[in-house]
């Protein structure tokens, strides 16, 4: 089919990668605009964006893709039908019917749990045992077209958003790429959302970083699990120069008891509101992540040490 695909995250990557490997006409990618990354700070393209240069595929960033212009510019692509992975923006009306046989969005949760911008990251911070994708037509209401096709995935022990994500976005590749087969060939059936369960994963703030040890051992270690890697929850750990802030990226729930932040031992086993947690793999400031073992090896945190 002769399709636009719109994206820009690394999850989306592997979808367009499916998609170009299908043998589907890619006739524009959709990004959004280039964003200060790194160090320096430079204006880079996002993963959907390069991904799209290296490959000579034409690349619109609009600002909004509702602007007349746009709608205009989408609507002349004559398209088949519109693919969308987190994108990152509403798409109109105007943008959804323009295409002959709509748009069909890849989502990384069972809908209608988790509508919304951080549906892997919410996943885990509320425990959920299971989540997987779908593939939905798409409607103007967020997240809530008939569903296309599912597949589910477990969320182990101490799975992490960063590798929940990985194989979220692999098998949610291999799932649109038969599901758009089957939309070229007439062979899918629609299925409405459940109206009931539904859930909104709003996107992930700064504030909700920091690690709160008064909470129960288990919403402690869930928060680290579903914020690692990035933004990475984080802790304050008092040193002789003065506090230095340390991301915990893993962590694990282990029998203990103490005032909540109390270094239970010499090994990174922090006391909760009630229970501890282990901290398995860390970041201190300006260093990249390290196993407990090689951080403690540089900076001890002896029993007894209170983080606040």
């Amino acid at each position: 089919m002769r399709i636009a695909f719109l994206g820009t995250p690394d999850f989306a990557v592997a979808a367009l990668d499916a998609l170009v490997a299908a043998g589907h006409e890619v006739a524009c990618v959709y990004s959004q605009p280039p964003a200060p990354r790194g160090r320096g700070q430079e204006l880079k393209p996002s993963p959907v964006h390069a991904y799209a240069l290296e490959r000579g595929i034409p690349v619109r960033t609009p600002v909004s893709m509702r602007d007349p212009d746009e709608v205009a510019a989408f609507a002349a692509l004559n398209l088949d039908a519109g693919v969308v992975v987190a994108f990152g923006q509403i798409l109109p009306s105007a943008v959804l019917d323009a295409p002959k046989l709509g748009c069909f969005n890849l989502h990384a949760s069972l809908l209608p749990r988790w509508r919304g911008a951080a549906p892997i990251q919410r996943a885990i911070m509320a425990g959920d045992k299971l989540t997987g994708v779908e593939v939905m037509q798409m409607t103007e209401g967020l997240d809530e077209g008939p569903v296309l096709a599912s597949e589910s995935l477990r969320i182990d022990a101490l799975e992490t958003a960063g590798t929940l994500h990985d194989r979220l976005a692999q098998v949610g590749a291999g799932l649109l790429a038969r599901t758009m087969a089957a939309v070229e060939r007439g062979e899918v059936a629609a299925t409405p959302q459940s109206p009931d369960g539904e859930t909104y994963a709003k996107k992930i703030r700064p504030k909700e970083a920091r690690i709160a040890w008064a909470k129960p051992a288990a919403e402690v270690d869930r928060k680290i699990r579903g914020l690692s890697p990035f933004p990475g929850a984080w802790f304050e750990l008092p040193t002789e120069k003065g506090p230095l802030r340390v991301k915990a990226l893993l962590s694990q729930i282990e029998d203990g008891a103490g005032a909540p932040g109390e270094a239970l031992d010499d090994a990174l086993l922090i006391a909760c509101g009630e229970g501890a947690v282990r901290l398995l793999r860390v970041q201190r400031e300006g260093r990249g992540p390290q196993d407990a073992q090689t951080f403690l090896r540089g900076l001890a945190v002896a029993a007894g040490t209170q983080l606040p």
